[in-house]
């Protein structure tokens, strides 16, 4: 009988003789490995020069605040309590929170009438516009782009928005195969983002006026009308405020500039994975026709 020793060489020879069998194979369908590898390789190739090239334009924000004093928090501080015992909310430092700005941003009202405002649904669905006569390629109203369709596209595929939880940094990203239009989009988005935000602060400041004014006429109690003369004054000067503030609800740290290289496709990635998948192809290719031919054999020989 065998000792250990003795099994494990016995053992280990035989692994020995399985590798070199597979390298045989292998060697034997080297061929094949390398067409595989090369087709693949070669559409990998083609792909990646003729994939349309995608940019990316972002812009840095921060929400806009004056929590270090003056302005409209100054207002917030000074007529707060007053505002809530006469029901008026007086706006906040930076026209809404960041949320609710963000939320506007990505809302499909916004995102519609910018779309609207700009004429982008020839430039969104440019494969179905002829831009020679200015009209779409299919007359029928409802083959046409529409703007909830534009909407879901700019959402989905187009627009990005982050935050950074800590810093409250917000990041505007816009990705598009115009890399001109990609930095001019996400700019535009910012500039009507703070006037929309804006709009709002003013008009709810002037509701809350003419509801102070309705209740200056219903009372007589003098310390309640110089409240509400306060309260009106208050509501007039955070107006003022508002329209003297161009970045209203994000002041713009770092504004979308022209990319100069897309961010897809990655050419040199894809030809990388193409040479590997290939690669791989061909070798299971190799084995499965070696392991193939064994067994037309082995039924040959049985059947003689």
């Amino acid at each position: 009988m065998m000792n250990d020793r003795q099994v494990h060489q016995v053992t280990h020879a035989d692994d020995e003789i399985d590798l070199f069998e597979l390298w045989d194979i292998l060697w034997a369908g080297k061929l094949l490995v390398l067409a595989c590898t090369l087709i693949a390789s070669v559409i990998a190739v083609g792909y990646a020069l003729v994939a349309t090239e995608v940019y990316e334009a972002k812009v840095v924000l921060l929400p806009a605040d004056e929590e270090k004093g003056g302005g409209l928090s100054a207002l917030a501080g000074q007529f707060g309590g007053l505002a809530a015992l006469a029901g008026v909310n007086l706006p906040s430092a930076g026209g809404g929170t960041s949320a609710e700005a963000i939320e506007v941003l990505k809302s499909r009202r916004f995102t519609s009438a910018y779309i609207e405002e700009n004429n982008l649904l020839p430039i969104l669905f440019a494969k179905k516009w002829d831009s020679e006569s200015k009209a779409w390629l299919n007359d029928a109203p409802d083959k046409q782009p529409t703007l909830l369709q534009a909407n879901e596209l700019f959402s989905e595929d187009i627009r990005s928005v982050s935050t950074d939880k800590k810093s409250g940094v917000v990041t505007l990203g816009i990705r598009w195969t115009d890399p001109q239009l990609a930095a001019l989009w996400a700019n535009g988005l910012v500039v009507r983002l703070n006037a929309e935000m804006r709009e709002r602060a003013v008009e709810d400041a002037t509701r809350s006026i003419n509801y102070l004014n309705e209740q200056l006429r219903q009372t007589s109690i003098v310390e309640l009308q110089e409240a509400i003369y306060r309260l009106i004054e208050a509501q007039t000067k955070s107006i003022m405020l508002a329209n003297v503030r161009e970045q209203f609800a994000f002041k713009v740290i770092d504004p979308a500039v022209i990319p100069e290289e897309p961010i897809k496709p990655k050419r040199s990635l894809i030809a990388v994975l193409g040479l590997m998948l290939g690669g791989m192809v061909g070798v299971l290719a190799v084995f499965l026709r070696h392991a193939i031919r064994n067994r037309n054999a082995q039924i040959a020989a049985e059947a003689s």
